[in-house]
């Protein structure tokens, strides 16, 4: 960003500060506002980089809102555990069933075995719903700062 806090492009024309990398793995993600999940889908990652992911879902998602994405990971953790990606941020833009989203925090998690039958278990979204007021504390504190 240049002093005036626009973006600028680099050489090869793109405006983003980190790479992203084109990989194709299915997701699924849940949207938070205020309090309450709004809704849940699937999807699959289009490209992805430290800071954001690209993915394709069947509807366009509302930018601003705070976004939970469980990623399959395509390594094994010692060889033979499935692992995913959970990555928490906001959605930027969706068109057209594409949709943007920033990384603002992130963990890596062990998978269930695919031979093991799944419980469905309804947990609590308590970790979204953390994270998600964390971010609006800090911005309340930013605001009343420089105010």
């Amino acid at each position: 960003m240049d002093i005036m806090g626009s973006a600028k492009k680099r050489e090869d024309g793109e405006r983003r500060e980190k790479s992203r990398f084109p990989i194709g793995r299915e997701l699924r993600f849940k949207l938070l506002e205020d309090t309450r999940v709004l809704e849940s889908g699937t999807g699959e990652t289009l490209n992805m980089g430290s800071g954001g992911v690209l993915f394709s879902a069947k509807k366009d998602l509302q930018p601003g809102l705070f976004v939970e994405l469980s990623i399959s990971w395509p390594v094994l953790l010692g060889g033979d555990c499935a692992m995913r990606l959970v990555a928490f941020g906001r959605v930027l833009r969706s068109t057209g069933g594409i949709t943007a989203c920033t990384i603002d925090k992130y963990e890596f998690r062990t998978q269930a075995r695919a031979a093991v039958t799944p419980i469905t278990v309804n947990r609590g979204d308590s970790m979204l719903l953390r994270w998600a007021h964390g971010v609006r504390k800090e911005s309340m504190r930013a605001t009343m700062v420089s105010a």
